[in-house]
């Protein structure tokens, strides 16, 4: 029998509902339930809960379905465990939700501003290089234009050359021809200019 002493009271311990290990669970949302003295709705109404209010566990009775929490008021009283979640209500998670969505809309303009920064460094990047590919287009066919008229006075020059070197070599030509016609009426005209001496007589014939 004194064996058996321990079982026994191992088996009240986890049988009773008021040795549950206290935690923190919350009221299901879309709810208003009436806060009851004992494990059923035949106790007497000591309060209420909101939904969305944080509780503190304490026990369950598995029997009739009901929970026994501690409310923000203190108050330790009975409620259906349906009515019970491990989660948190809207009631609680909404402020969290809306401070996120606050820091992911400010992460979000933040990164949009950064990015309208970068777009407008790129474009005024861009219009600079659109402006000096422009003005090097208009150099280049400055410098085009300025390549064709030398080309067409070196060709004018050339040509000029051309003929000038064409009378020189005709002006040459004529100098010689005068030169040679001179020389051969020189040497026609001397023999005539020079008289002939006339051969000795010395009586041997």
């Amino acid at each position: 029998m004194k064996s058996l002493l321990p079982l026994f009271f191992l088996i009240s311990v986890f049988a009773s509902p008021s040795l549950y290990a206290a935690s923190t669970r919350y009221i299901s949302d879309d709810l208003f339930t009436y806060l009851h003295s004992g494990p059923s709705n035949k106790f007497r109404i000591i309060g209420s809960v909101n939904a969305g209010d944080q509780v503190t566990f304490l026990s369950e009775d598995k029997k009739t379905g009901y929970s026994q929490i501690r409310d923000l008021k203190d108050r330790d009283g009975w409620i259906k465990s349906s009515f019970i979640s491990k989660k948190e209500g809207l009631k609680a998670r909404v402020p969290v939700l809306e401070q996120q969505l606050t820091e992911t809309q400010t992460a979000l303009a933040q990164a949009q501003t950064t990015s309208d920064q970068k777009n407008k460094a790129l474009q005024d990047t861009l219009e600079l290089r659109t402006t000096q590919l422009d003005e090097l287009a208009e150099q280049n066919a400055r410098l085009q234009e300025e390549l064709t008229v030398l080309q067409a006075q070196s060709s004018k020059l050339q040509d000029k050359m051309d003929v000038e070197k064409n009378e020189l070599l005709m002006r040459w030509f004529g100098y010689g021809g005068m030169v040679a016609g001179f020389g051969l009426l020189l040497g026609l005209i001397l023999p005539l200019l020079i008289p002939k001496r006339r051969k000795r007589n010395n009586g041997w014939a």
